[in-house]
């Protein structure tokens, strides 16, 4: 994604500050508000969008709501995450499938721009 289409996603994602997540690569990190639907994430959901995909303008790949390991098929490049799970339940990125080899988790109602080229499976863990 160019700097500058960067920065207006940013903007449309959250009116809250901007935060560094560094699970794997180069991404980038917002906020959402607490039970609330996350432009098409459902609350309590992690939703995947697709490649280069403005999460306000479009519908998630996937979006997992049972806790545990989900394996992504066919996942390149960079992709926004939002983890619009609550009560501190986080997400995981994971090299491995079926949950092996994560990242740093993805705070709840956080949503990062990560490259999931290496990722081959998102983990949601219970608070």
């Amino acid at each position: 994604m160019a700097a500058s289409a960067g920065l207006a996603t940013a903007a449309l994602l959250a009116a809250a500050p901007v935060a560094a997540q560094a699970a794997s690569g180069s991404e980038s990190a917002h906020t959402a508000a607490a039970h609330d639907p996350w432009h098409t994430c459902p609350d309590g959901a992690v939703c995947v969008y697709p490649e280069g995909a403005d999460p306000a303008g479009s519908n998630p790949t996937y979006v997992f709501k049972k806790y545990g390991a989900h394996n992504l098929r066919n996942q390149f490049g960079n992709h926004w995450v939002l983890n619009n799970q609550y009560g501190g339940a986080t997400a995981s990125l994971c090299k491995g499938a079926n949950g092996v080899d994560c990242g740093r988790p993805i705070a709840a109602k956080t949503g990062v721009n990560a490259n999931l080229t290496p990722i081959n499976s998102i983990t949601l863990n219970r608070p």
